[in-house]
């Protein structure tokens, strides 16, 4: 037997061999879905392929829409460049140079009736990865659910809307964490009344992971966070029966295969019981639905073609961890935005899982195996330590306020990269079976005249639309914004009227101040 001790990435010892595991009773689609939420899976349906994209113009990402949406995706997922993200119009000095940059620019709903020319939003679903103006950005989509026609009640897609790990681990927050928890459940109560099909939170342990978290880390804060929001929503006297069935998540998926795997069905088992125990009777508020991202951190610059494989792997682990819907990265995205070509090779790689691998076939293959059983044990048992943890500490909230949450985060990843520099974790073409680079031709820019293009359509739009009425709409959500209104209401409305997303994050900054 060989004395090296053997570690998942969040430091679970993996054993030489495993000859028990506690036995499997439960069925799939049953509590506490430690097997699925489904009883027939991906036999019944497979998950639904999304590719995120969105950069630059909303005419040019509403291009690459098209062609995702020829090429087989299933449902859309959009990035917001970061002036969109933090409130900011493109005219805006704050916004010089992040124009369109890291996500499509979006000033207003004249930008988001560009962005979906001619797709139908009643016919697919839409994730939105938006967070700080979550509110702004979904009045936007409904508005345009609403000239196109749709049926609100049928309308259904995501927002990320999880403003607890931004003061975590990613950073773009505006207001407090107090008056952003507001907003949030805001937006719980209006679409559960008005628009039930929306999933009106993902909560995200995504940018958790990419800050440098272990895979334990990234379960245990996300479903801390989810625990936190339930509690808001059920103080604010919400039905946990109602909206928690719309709650959903977003995971990270890394390249340790199992642990990954063992996390999604810890994941389920845990959330089933949180949820329980805060009172939720209906299945279907018990259950942790969730989209999986493989992992961004993940993919090297150098030989970035090793990229695919590392794509596959992950993409693989999400699948047989019992994923809803999920995104491949491109190959380049070490270097650049994804090109077309390494778009199309991510979504080629989810249809080949999908309809060549067999991995479909029948429901959670890996259950019953005793490393598999052992490990979802394991992980488990570590991440509720933590939440313990956070639960003394009063929640999330308090937890991310006392810095706890960003230190654990911060910590693991100088760990993780020192194992890096000093070759005791092999990064293949990093720190092992290097080569003098051949490099890859093709990336993708994003020209910064696109700043002077939003500049004109705004002041285009200053001169055409109603500016009394606007004025008048922007004063009814600063006079709500300090009493308890839903202000979401009023966010539509504004929005209808052509407000700009720069003009209502102002209105809100001035009553809620910045964080």
């Amino acid at each position: 037997m060989s004395d090296k001790k053997h570690t998942t990435t969040s430091g679970i010892e993996i054993k030489e061999l495993y000859l028990s595991a506690q036995p499997m009773v439960e069925k799939p689609g049953e509590f506490p879905f430690t097997r699925g939420i489904q009883k027939d899976m991906y036999r019944g349906r497979l998950w639904t392929m999304r590719q995120y994209a969105g950069f630059s113009t909303a005419e040019e990402s509403n291009k690459r829409y098209h062609y995702l949406l020829n090429q087989g995706t299933t449902g859309l997922s959009v990035a917001f460049d970061l002036p969109t993200q933090i409130g900011y119009d493109s005219d805006h000095e704050m916004a010089d140079g992040e124009v369109g940059k890291v996500g499509v620019a979006i000033d207003s709903l004249k930008d988001m009736e560009i962005l979906f020319d001619g797709i139908e939003l009643k016919n697919i679903t839409t994730s939105m990865t938006i967070n700080a103006t979550a509110s702004i950005l979904l009045a936007m989509y409904i508005a345009l659910a609403k000239k196109q026609g749709a049926d609100l009640k049928q309308i259904s897609g995501t927002i990320q809307n999880d403003i607890l790990k931004e003061y975590a681990a990613r950073g773009t927050y505006i207001y407090p964490p107090k008056p952003s928890m507001r907003l949030i459940t805001d937006i719980f109560e209006f679409c559960s009344k008005e628009v039930p099909k929306w999933n009106t939170i993902s909560i995200s342990g995504y940018h958790i992971r990419e800050a440098g978290s272990t895979a334990v880390q990234e379960l245990a804060f996300t479903l801390a966070n989810g625990k936190t929001y339930l509690k808001a929503a059920i103080d604010k006297g919400l039905d946990i029966n109602v909206f928690a069935k719309r709650l959903s998540f977003f995971f990270n998926c890394h390249n340790n295969f199992f642990e990954e795997i063992a996390k999604f069905r810890a994941a389920r088992r845990m959330w089933a019981k949180i949820t329980k125990d805060l009172g939720a009777m209906d299945e279907k508020a018990q259950m942790l639905r969730f989209h999986t991202q493989t992992g961004g951190s993940t993919l090297t610059a150098q030989q970035p073609l090793n990229n695919v494989i590392r794509v596959t792997n992950q993409a693989m682990a999400a699948v047989l961890g019992g994923t809803q819907s999920l995104h491949t990265n491109g190959y380049d995205e070490a270097l650049s935005l994804p090109t077309e070509a390494a778009a199309k090779i991510a979504l080629r790689t989810q249809q080949i899982i999908g309809f060549e691998s067999g991995v479909t076939d029948t429901v959670d293959p890996l259950a019953g195996s005793f490393f598999v059983e052992s490990l979802t044990d394991e992980v488990e048992a570590a991440a509720w330590a933590y939440i313990e943890k956070i639960d003394a500490m009063g929640g999330s909230v308090n937890a991310i306020e006392s810095d706890y949450m960003q230190q654990e985060i911060a910590s693991a990843a100088y760990e993780y990269q020192n194992e890096i520099e000093d070759g005791s974790r092999i990064s293949v073409g990093v720190n092992k079976f290097t080569q003098k680079e051949e490099g890859i031709t093709e990336v993708f820019n994003i020209d910064d005249s696109i700043r002077k293009l939003q500049t004109q359509k705004l002041e285009q739009l200053k001169t055409e639309r109603d500016n009394v009425a606007v004025t008048k709409a922007l004063n009814s959500i600063a006079d709500a914004s300090k009493t308890d209104t839903n202000l979401m209401p009023l966010i539509i409305d504004a929005i209808e009227k052509y407000a700009t997303l720069g003009e209502i994050a102002d209105v809100l900054r001035n009553t809620f101040g910045e964080y």
